[in-house]
């Protein structure tokens, strides 16, 4: 992604049910949990993503890479990345793949219960993007 001064992001914490989205930006390094996606189609999927593009105007997107606890690549980890490809094809959206192991059990944690929330979980993975940034 280019760098600049101040960049609002986009994230993803993609399933093949649920889409969690959260948004961030690069000037206050913080990342919060927008919303939810549950379309029962990939055409009503994408056309709340264009939605949700259209109303934050975002920079570019981050999307969770889903990788066994070796960092090995799975089912899951192909899904992820066509959708960050899909991504980008549709919207010309820079977007980066950032690990993810271990934010459904820190979204949790934050949340201080057992379900895990993708939106928060796509607020996790942002916030690393966001914190590696700063390091």
């Amino acid at each position: 992604m280019p760098d600049h001064p101040e960049r609002t992001l986009l994230a993803f914490d993609y399933g093949t049910h649920r889409l969690g989205v959260a948004i961030g930006n690069t000037l206050t390094s913080q990342a919060r949990p927008l919303e939810i996606i549950t379309a029962s189609t990939r055409a009503q999927r994408f056309e709340r993503i264009a939605a949700l593009l259209q109303a934050w105007q975002p920079d570019g997107a981050i999307v969770g890479l889903p990788l066994t606890t070796e960092g090995g690549e799975q089912l899951a980890s192909t899904q992820a990345r066509r959708f960050a490809n899909q991504l980008h094809g549709r919207y010309g959206l820079p977007v980066e793949l950032v690990d993810e192991r271990g934010s459904s059990l820190e979204a949790q944690a934050l949340l201080g219960n057992h379900d895990a929330d993708d939106a928060m979980a796509a607020a996790v993975i942002l916030q690393r993007y966001l914190d590696a940034l700063t390091h």
